[in-house]
């Protein structure tokens, strides 16, 4: 076992934050009142160049509210990608509504805009896109074909604060725009979530349903049903200290990417991240595949950098080979079974050093030379 050890992800909490979350403390507000939910609302919709910002508990709630206040509800069908994780999926199902899984791309991992026309029927609410890994999806054919046919479009940017399409903040493009703060996201909270939209109407919806649909009456409640999704003060208080620094973050992403391609282009058998000209990918995560002649698979090489200190994720499972989403299978899916099959990420996080990227790739050179 190697003395060196590379976590995959690693939060970077910044004096701002720390500052910021001691006021919160020193003034008492540290549940879900206070000025810095209001201001981190504020700031982060701005960011996302949105009117609305709505903070609530995660990724996966922001979703479900994003989706209750669009309407979806029993007898709708909501399109998703099948290559994601299975915070985008189950707030459908808690809507009532059914997820229609449409297979990926293999070069950025992002849904198939082909896929979503021929799996669009009479009943299609909502397509929910997931900008997958820090790339953004190629948003213009899908507002297009959802404004001909009265489709809402709903972003889960959960890893993909700050990516740009066509100069565009992503979450900021469709109808409703949805982001995680968890702990390994490029803005984090620890835990919680954002809802943005310029719909007034949609934030107003996604505030009271947040919030266990209060009255203007205390303890009244107006709604049949609502949630109790809000975020604290102090969650808020790092929000707003990491989001104030978000551009250097995403910089520095970048610039470890750079740096990975540049340590592993040279190795034939590691497909390595691609972008497309008319995105910034803020590479959430740095997501490789193994080819179809590599001498060493995923599993294998996932397994011999782990004894060498370097800790690696597997590309997510396909959601429509997930035991709790059979009833729901009705389309094969290949590309997201193969980028499952085929793909894992290195370390990605705030913390990482140039020192560390190149013991990873140096790694990974040694893996591939023992075994080819």
């Amino acid at each position: 076992m190697s003395d060196m050890y590379v976590p995959v992800n690693e939060p970077l909490i910044g004096d701002e934050e720390k500052r910021l979350v001691a006021d919160c403390v020193e003034s008492g507000w540290i549940s879900s009142a206070g000025k810095y939910i209001e201001q981190f609302e504020r700031e982060f919709a701005e960011y996302c160049e949105c009117r609305e910002g709505v903070s609530t508990t995660s990724g996966t709630t922001a979703i479900h509210l994003a989706l209750k206040a669009v309407g979806v509800g029993p007898g709708d069908e909501v399109i998703v990608p099948a290559f994601t994780m299975a915070g985008s999926v189950y707030p459908i199902v808690q809507c009532g509504a059914r997820p229609v899984f449409v297979d990926s791309e293999l070069d950025t991992c992002n849904m198939r805009f082909d896929e979503i026309v021929r799996r669009t029927t009479p009943r299609t609410k909502a397509i929910l896109v997931v900008h997958l890994y820090g790339h953004p999806v190629d948003m213009d054919p899908v507002m297009e074909f959802a404004a001909d046919r009265n489709i809402v479009v709903i972003e889960d940017a959960a890893e993909a604060h700050g990516a740009l399409y066509k100069g565009r903040k992503a979450g900021g493009i469709g109808h409703v725009g949805c982001f995680s703060f968890y702990g390994n996201k490029i803005v984090t909270t620890g835990e919680g979530g954002m809802v943005v939209t310029n719909d007034e109407r949609i934030a107003a919806l996604a505030r009271q349903l947040k919030d266990l649909a209060h009255g203007e009456k205390r303890f009244t409640h107006v709604l049949p049903e609502a949630f109790n999704y809000r975020m604290t003060n102090i969650q808020a208080a790092i929000g707003l200290g990491q989001l104030r620094r978000i551009e250097s973050t995403v910089a520095r992403k970048i610039e470890a990417a750079s740096r990975y391609t540049e340590r592993l282009s040279d190795i034939r058998w590691l497909i390595l991240p691609k972008t497309e000209s008319w995105a910034r990918n803020v590479y959430w995560m740095y997501g490789v595949r193994t080819s179809d002649d590599s001498p060493v698979d995923k599993d294998q090489l996932i397994g011999e950098l782990g004894k060498v200190g370097v800790a690696t994720r597997s590309f997510f499972y396909p959601q429509n080979r997930q035991p709790a989403f059979n009833c729901y299978n009705d389309s094969d899916c290949p590309n997201a079974e193969k980028l499952s099959d085929t793909g894992f990420y290195l370390p990605s996080g705030q913390t990482l050093t140039d020192r560390q990227i190149d013991y990873v790739a140096g790694k990974v050179h040694e893996i591939f030379d023992r075994w080819s």
